[in-house]
């Protein structure tokens, strides 16, 4: 093996590189987005970002040296972890770093139907004075299960109780966490989602998550539930929601992320009048590369001392 490479997929400004550089001398950086000189694929050992392609051949090679990525998302559904684990390399995400924002988000969602925002927008596109189309209703003493109660969820139910919703959250095991009235387990879900009002989904997809959201859950809600998804498309069997909203079941739905994106044009979803579609951008976040570099330097500077990370790591068996 030659002199060891930081291959950084994600552009950071100049200063941010050489903030890398300084941290870890004794490593090559390599900045993907500007130029790549000629280098030996298998001397990576960390990366920012995940090249697709690359990172491929370095799960197949037999001689890589890949010991730990970065990953600038919070889920991690689009990596291999089978193939991590079997090569023992580290992974770790983003968490964190969009809390704020996708809380934001599903408040706003949340905001402009409730309180008919959506409807008047509608009516100014055709310069018409109107309320005969805008219903409105209260979120204060709305009952809202959060399910995902990580840092986006902790972080949601603290905005969410400043204006008067009641939060409960839905974990792995149950788990009471601060900031819920109460939390249940997913085994449990289907048991009490039919007291709530609102539903938002923040899960990491796995196999456990995978179309949780079909048919039966949704009969499980009470009529009239309201449903928003910041969290993984296909936690969603798409048919299944369609069905739902159409029959009343669910009265609107806040989507940010889908089984296939882009959306196909030919979705239904497109043209329905109780739903609020969004291009996955509940999680954008302002200064999203310095709160990103925050987190790779603490890690940075744990890996070179004992090859272990200080944060953010993902449980590879788990998927988050």
């Amino acid at each position: 093996m030659g002199q060891p490479l930081i291959y950084l997929y994600e552009q950071m400004k100049e200063e941010q590189v050489e903030t890398i550089r300084q941290s870890a001398p004794d490593h090559i950086i390599i900045d993907a987005k500007r130029e790549v000189p000629q280098i030996i694929e298998d001397d990576i050992e960390i990366m920012l970002g995940w090249d697709k392609d690359l990172g491929q051949r370095l799960l197949d090679s037999k001689t890589s040296h890949l010991k730990w990525v970065q990953s600038v998302s919070a889920g991690v559904d689009s990596y291999d972890l089978n193939r991590f684990a079997e090569k023992g390399i580290l992974l770790s995400n983003a968490s964190g770093i969009h809390s704020i924002s996708i809380a934001e988000h599903v408040l706003g969602v949340l905001l402009a139907e409730f309180r008919g925002i959506r409807a008047s927008i509608d009516n100014q596109s055709k310069k018409e004075w109107s309320t005969n189309n805008i219903s409105y209703q209260q979120l204060s003493m709305q009952k809202m299960l959060i399910v995902g109660t990580g840092r986006i969820g902790q972080q949601l139910a603290v905005f969410a109780q400043g204006l008067g919703i009641q939060t409960y959250g839905v974990n792995t095991s149950g788990h009471v966490t601060n900031g819920f009235i109460e939390c249940y387990s997913h085994k449990n879900m289907s048991r009490i989602v039919n007291e709530m009002d609102i539903v938002v989904n923040i899960l990491p997809l796995t196999d456990e998550t995978y179309q949780m959201y079909n048919e039966r859950m949704f009969l499980s809600m009470k009529p009239g539930t309201v449903f928003v998804n910041v969290g993984r498309g296909p936690s969603v069997n798409t048919s299944d929601l369609i069905h739902a909203l159409n029959t009343g079941q669910l009265s609107f739905a806040a989507l940010d992320v889908f089984e296939e994106e882009p959306l196909p044009e030919n979705s239904p979803l497109w043209t329905m009048k109780n739903v609020l579609i969004t291009p996955h951008i509940s999680g954008l976040t302002p200064k999203f590369k310095t709160k990103l570099l925050t987190i790779f330097m603490q890690n940075l500077k744990q890996y070179l001392t004992d090859k272990t990370l200080a944060k953010n790591e993902i449980a590879l068996h788990q998927g988050y």
